[in-house]
């Protein structure tokens, strides 16, 4: 592929709620930018980006699965992320390094809940977007409720750049509003071909109602003037006008600007590739990228993307291979190039570029050097992890890590034999390289492995990994509830380590204090000790065995969250002091503190959307208030109910077949994370029962 300019370069995600369509939409993009010979189906398992096998026999996308193409001018690094609630962490990271985004929703179904959850993680990362309404084929599409749900719902300002001729089954083409044209596709030729004509008289008053709304919301914005007056005076708008304010617009995420098709049906695609290269940031159009120095902590650091500023990229995503593991990195400044050595802040390691990959999901090509404003994969990173900076040594920059939710659901692993133990470990290791929502940890209680992820699908793909894909034979235990604890009130605590021996002992004291507290991280740490007090070489095994202790559970075993702890005080003795000796004392003073403070239990409390037919609504309703439901709103979509609730994690295992079987099959639901609260005494009760 040839050297791309800067400004023709696109680092777009599509995103959306689980089967709005974005992998169909994708497999369009590959085709009609000729990356792909064949269209592949996600109904027959033969799509680009759904590559594993897993996702083939599903039907869904697990991973985000980055993929390189050439749109007339521009080269687009194209991502396909999972609309699944349970993969929720592989958007967050995508959009972490992305430009732009595709927002796909479903003509028919709207904005859902996970459609609101893309759509604030997009908004969390300023990411600037275009929405797509798809499935303008389907009974009962609705272009224009839609557009009114994103201004609603999302509290966005849409602006249509098209819209459909037709709906359902008389669905066939689409209308240009800046060019003020139609435009059909041909089927005989899958879409490649399309045939631009004017607009269907019947269709004109339409077309200017829709046209005095985009003027209307773009001269609010206009500040250069370049429409406004023209438009305010009735003289005719130059189409480049139009599309050079839209950008700007859509670059200050002032407007989204929506197109609409039927990916499925191939109508509408090229139209929206355009609206990548004329509304959607290149990597220029993006600000300098902003981290500290982690030779000097406060000082502040920027890379502009410029392929003659010092290298820095972040790695994003790690996907174990059988020849290694594969680094997706988004070079942010300078050039990376095979066969190069560069620097890990966190780790204060070095790291070997061996190869660098141009990324076409399960394929890839071989390159010799990335610039800025890349997304490459690159072979050789030993000790790397997603949200990890690599720079150039001699101008490091730390950029910000990438933060992801808290695991909700465990379960518990044992291998088949002692000869799978060592391999058990392996494999937990590599599951958990590849997915930083997966954690796993040994309770020395029972003698268990516990995994633990963001829902039940999550560990059941997790598990059909380890027997299937890596051969590991182990008995898996059913997903369980994974609780939390915090503290009731504030406490201060001594914790000691004193040890004598022949030779040298151990020594030393330490207090600490803790307190409810809900901080940007689940555990903040703080030192308030007087300097001198314990000598600075042993601050930094303090706070990291504070973090371990609290990280490692309260009174039951589980990780504590919402909760300060601040160092106060200690005691040094002049030879028997050490790292350990402090570690140890640390350790010990959080237990002491935490069982003064009194424990209180959390439990994961869920975002539930029911969408159910009027017959079966008072039977779901019912069943939710049993399952310990708090009913949040509900509301017609179409002759749909849709049902917003928080309920309680514990009570939604089996939800899937329990509301099937109450609709006859009919129902839909998603189910997110919402937060941790309080869970009732009499489950504390049981819990310390069984300790």
């Amino acid at each position: 592929m040839p050297k791309t300019d800067l400004t023709h370069l696109r680092n777009i995600g599509i995103i959306a709620h689980i089967d709005a369509g974005k992998t169909t939409l994708t497999e369009r993009v590959l085709f009609y930018a000729k990356s792909t010979y064949k269209m592949g189906d996600v109904d027959d398992g033969t799509t680009v980006t759904d590559y594993l096998k897993e996702e083939q026999e599903r039907g869904i996308t697990i991973v985000s699965a980055a993929v390189t193409c050439q749109w007339k001018e521009y080269r687009i690094n194209v991502i396909d992320t999972p609309g699944h609630v349970d993969f929720t962490a592989e958007v967050e990271r995508s959009l972490r390094v992305l430009d732009g985004g595709i927002v796909v929703f479903s003509g028919v179904e709207g904005v859902e809940a996970q459609s609101e959850t893309v759509w604030r993680q997009a908004d969390k990362y300023h990411v600037p977007r275009l929405a797509f309404v798809n499935k303008m084929d389907r009974v009962g599409a609705d272009f224009a409720a839609v557009v009114n749900e994103i201004r609603d719902r999302l509290e966005a300002k849409p602006v249509a750049v098209e819209i459909p001729i037709g709906a359902g089954a008389t669905f066939k083409g689409v209308i240009d509003l800046i060019d003020q044209k139609a435009i059909y596709f041909e089927e005989q030729s899958l879409g490649s071909t399309f045939l631009e004509q004017p607009i269907p008289d019947e269709m004109r008053d339409q077309v200017a109602r829709w046209r005095e709304q985009l003027f209307d919301l773009l001269t609010q914005f206009d500040e250069s003037d370049r429409l406004t007056s023209a438009y305010l005076e009735g003289r005719a708008v130059s189409v480049e006008s139009i599309r050079a304010v839209m950008r700007d617009c859509c670059l200050k995420h002032s407007v989204t600007p929506v197109f609409c098709g039927s990916a499925f049906k191939r109508i509408g695609v090229q139209p929206l590739l355009d609206g990548v290269g004329h509304y959607l940031p290149s990597p220029l159009d993006i600000p300098p990228v902003e981290g500290t120095n982690p030779k000097k902590k406060d000082k502040r650091e920027k890379r502009k993307a410029d392929p003659k500023e010092p290298f820095c990229g972040l790695v994003f995503k790690i996907q174990s291979d059988q020849h290694g593991d594969l680094a997706f990195v988004r070079v942010y400044s300078g050039t990376l190039e095979e066969g190069t050595r560069h620097y890990n802040p966190r780790t204060d390691g070095k790291e070997i570029v061996q190869r660098l990959w141009r990324i076409r999901a399960g394929d890839r090509e071989k390159i010799q050097a990335a610039e800025a404003g890349d997304i490459v994969g690159v072979v050789g990173l030993k000790d790397s992890v997603t949200g990890d900076t690599i720079c150039d040594t001699r101008n490091p920059i730390l950029l910000e890590r990438i933060e992801f939710a808290e695991t909700v659901v465990s379960m518990s692993v044992e291998p088949a034999s002692s000869a799978d133990k060592n391999k058990l470990m392996d494999v937990l290791k590599t599951l958990a390289r590849e997915d930083p929502t997966f954690e796993w940890r040994f309770d020395e209680e029972t003698g268990q492995t516990i995994v633990s992820g963001m829902g039940e699908l999550h560990l059941e793909v997790k598990r059909n990994r380890m027997l299937g894909e890596f051969n590991l034979k182990a008995k898996v235990g059913k997903p369980r509830v994974s609780y939390r604890e915090t503290i009731k009130s504030r406490a201060r605590e001594w914790g000691e380590c004193i040890h004598q021996t022949a030779g040298h002992g151990l020594f030393a004291k330490v207090e600490v204090e803790v307190e409810p507290f809900k901080g940007e991280q689940a555990i903040t740490i703080e030192s308030r000790i007087k300097p001198g007090v314990i000598p600075q070489q042993f601050l930094p095994a303090i706070e990291s065995a504070l973090h371990d202790e609290a990280r490692s559970g309260g009174t039951l075993g589980y990780p504590m969250i919402d909760a300060k702890i601040t160092l106060r005080d200690g005691v040094t003795h002049e030879t028997d002091s050490n790292e350990p000796a402090f570690r140890a004392a640390a350790a010990d003073a959080v237990r002491k503190a935490v069982q003064a403070a009194g424990m209180v239990l959390l439990e994961p409390i869920m975002r539930l959307e029911v969408t159910v037919p009027d017959e079966y609504f008072g039977d779901v309703i019912g069943d939710l208030n049993a399952r310990r439901a708090e009913i949040a709103s509900t509301h017609l979509r179409g002759k749909l109910h849709v049902i917003e609730a928080r309920v309680p994690l514990e009570r939604m295992f089996g939800y899937a077949s329990a509301v099937r079987s109450l609709s006859q099959g009919r129902a839909s639901y998603t189910l997110e994370p919402h937060a941790y609260a309080p869970a009732p005494e009499e489950k504390l009760r049981e819990m310390l029962g069984q300790y």
